[in-house]
């Protein structure tokens, strides 16, 4: 598992999580009382990491946060194939590797190479309407089309690599990467699916009179879902903000040729032990958060 020593560290944390700051401070004395150069330490927010990522400033981040501040750290670095290392402050944690007591015994590893890097498939959405893309972005967990305001499903028309899948009536049709199957897809009663796989799942979510499945494309299947509508729709990337859509507007979805790279200490199998834990015992329910 030994792979090539970093030297150069940035660490990046949720400002919005009280005890992210006092312990990136903490970690940064840290990893350079090992020995590392820790390039900039700041709020995930900041325009400072973007600048330093675009200069190639470091050779991997630490990430101080929950699954949101991942899925950013994510996209902010793909392009650079920056690898990320992510400490929980949050409730799920699925995407980070160490819990706050864990910290101090894996870090020092990113300094000896004793580590792997996991390769995640991200996706491609583009907006399209009359043949015209409107915007391009990049996904780690999942593409939402789905009704707006109103409380009334819409009429959904899924194609793949160009050919009729399925019309739905439906709240919504979510397109996840695997990384993303654990997020809203595993919610609307998606398959789960293991992290290094790149294919896309298709999760209806509350559809009336229509297939309920979710459906496992194949590897490099390009997926687009049109909107057919007399009321609102929308689209959301990641959580992100919803955007409008006009009847007969689509997404179209495919694989990206970026990737977001996850710095592990543990064997692939940490994943399914991972999983079950939170399976047995949601995090998100009162009795079981953190205090």
């Amino acid at each position: 598992m030994m792979s090539t020593p970093f030297q150069k560290i940035g660490i990046a944390f949720n400002s919005q999580i009280a005890e992210s700051k006092p312990l990136s401070g903490k970690i940064s004395n840290f990893l350079e009382s090992k020995g590392a150069e820790v390039m900039v330490c700041c709020p995930i927010q900041e325009k400072t990491l973007r600048n330093r990522i675009a200069e190639n400033g470091f050779d991997a981040l630490v990430v101080l946060g929950g699954d949101g501040t991942m899925l950013r750290a994510s996209h902010i670095c793909a392009a650079a194939s920056i690898p990320i290392v992510g400490v929980n402050l949050g409730m799920f944690g699925f995407l980070m590797e160490l819990q706050p007591d864990e910290w101090e015994d894996f870090l020092p590893r990113l300094l000896t190479g004793d580590y792997r890097v996991e390769m995640r498939m991200l996706m491609q959405a583009e907006h399209v309407r009359k043949d015209q893309v409107l915007t391009s972005s990049l996904v780690v967990n999942e593409v939402v089309v789905c009704r707006g305001q109103h409380v009334r499903p819409v009429r959904l028309e899924a194609e793949v690599d160009g050919s009729h899948m399925a019309s739905y009536v439906a709240d919504g049709l979510i397109a996840s990467t695997p990384t993303g199957s654990t997020a809203y897809a595993l919610a609307a009663g998606g398959a789960i699916l293991p992290p290094e796989l790149r294919n896309i799942i298709i999760v209806p979510v509350a559809p009336h009179l229509s297939p309920d499945q979710s459906i496992i494309l194949s590897e490099g299947a390009v997926v687009s879902i049109r909107v057919n509508t007399t009321h609102q729709a929308v689209f959301s990337v990641d959580g992100h903000l919803p955007v409008l859509m006009e009847d007969g507007d689509c997404v179209q979805v495919k694989s990206s040729d970026l990737n977001a790279r996850y710095i592990r200490f543990r064997g692939p199998g940490y994943f399914y032990r991972t999983l079950n834990r939170y399976l047995e015992q949601n995090p998100s329910l009162p009795n079981n958060q953190r205090d």
